[in-house]
């Protein structure tokens, strides 16, 4: 399909087209047939129209930085467009989207019978008699609810930028060993207790997955044996060639946070999840671990396995997706500055917005995709 490739259009630019001289609001001048073009033929919505919505997220100030925009509607990419710098080639960084595809990768080791979901986590460090840890399980972990002492951000708990737990673990002192730092932290809660987000619960979760796959402690033999799963049971058979996983020293995959792909190969995940673990025909991860990720968990309805669910948090938590302005059977993988693939299944659609939008002003640009996804026709 046609692409383009558009800048943003700077705020003075956008007042003129839209001002007379006199004051008076004048039309946005009619787009050309190339300046939509970035909008397949095949889309179910005109293409001036579906253009409207987009276009905020690229020339409004208030959404920005939008560096690349895609939109699959019954498998076939209908809208496609980035800003100036960027293009299909180029692999954006995760953030916590990556927290999605760990959890898809514990699926498969589930499905293999290498794990347990209510078992206690297999983490060497919590096996002493007596520690409460080890009562954490795989299901803990994966609702954010192991009651473990992690502070995401600085501003919680009072923590400053150089003591949130995040900041700590991935780039100060906890960097060479990025498990051992989140391993180690105390309880705060009991296992089940209370829902905390955390990018080192999520790198618990990648260093169980090593630990399932080989006994070596050599960080080489740790990356190359975790790299080969991934790719094998995940990347290749999905035909995402353009992602690229990145490791700690320790050979931990950093699964909380750091994944590079291109927005297709991203969109190729959304994909897979909303056929439920399907791909071209063949089931690759179960049902029955995809509907585990969408399900409600016990203290975050918004939050399933390792995945947002477009419902409504509780009170005193800020709110995910748009539970007002659209089905609650949408789910989405975030990541920090604005991150997106988010999936409706109703709709049978895959958004994926890419770029840098501090997450403090976050609100714009993610209502925005609402109105977006709230234009597609849902299923009967």
């Amino acid at each position: 399909m046609h692409k383009i490739k558009l800048a943003l259009i700077p705020a003075l630019m956008l007042a003129l087209s839209s001002c007379g001289g006199n004051g008076e609001t004048k039309a946005a001048p009619q787009k050309s047939t190339a300046e939509l073009a970035y909008v397949s033929d095949d889309s179910p919505i005109a293409k001036a129209r579906l253009d409207a919505a987009i276009a905020p997220l690229f020339e409004d100030p208030a959404m920005a930085e939008t560096r690349a925009f895609l939109i699959m509607y019954q498998g076939k990419i209908i809208a496609e467009r980035y800003a100036e710098g960027y293009d299909e080639d180029t692999r954006f960084i995760s953030w916590s989207m990556a927290k999605s595809f760990t959890s898809a990768l514990i699926g498969f080791l589930v499905a293999d019978g290498r794990l347990v979901l209510d078992d206690p986590a297999p983490v060497p460090a919590w096996q002493r008699p007596g520690d409460p840890r080890g009562d954490i399980t795989l299901r803990h972990l994966l609702h954010m609810s192991s009651g473990l002492d992690h502070t995401e951000v600085a501003g919680e708990d009072g923590k400053t930028v150089f003591e949130a737990d995040t900041n700590r673990m991935l780039f100060m002192d906890g960097a060479q060993d990025t498990a051992a730092y989140a391993e180690a932290r105390p309880m705060e809660a009991k296992p089940g207790e209370k829902f905390e987000y955390s990018s080192a619960t999520s790198i618990i979760l990648s260093d169980i997955i090593t630990r399932t796959l080989t006994e070596s402690t050599d960080p080489l033999v740790r990356r190359d044996v975790t790299l080969r799963f991934i790719r094998g049971r995940l990347l290749e058979p999905l035909g995402m060639d353009g992602t690229y996983p990145e490791f700690d020293p320790n050979g931990t995959f950093l699964g909380g946070s750091f994944l590079h792909a291109t927005a297709r190969d991203y969109a190729t995940f959304g994909e897979f999840l909303r056929h439920n673990g399907a791909r071209k025909g063949a089931q690759h991860l179960p049902v029955s671990w995809v509907r585990f990720m969408k399900k409600s968990s016990p203290n975050d309805p918004a939050y399933g396995g390792h995945i947002w669910l477009n419902k409504k948090r509780p009170e005193g938590r800020n709110q995910i997706l748009f539970p007002d302005n659209g089905p609650d059977t949408i789910f989405a993988a975030l990541g920090h500055l604005g991150q997106q693939i988010v999936v409706s299944p109703e709709q049978q659609l895959t958004v994926v917005r890419l770029g840098k939008t501090q997450d403090d002003v976050l609100a714009p640009m993610s209502a925005q995709i609402g109105r977006i996804m709230a234009q597609f026709p849902t299923r009967s």
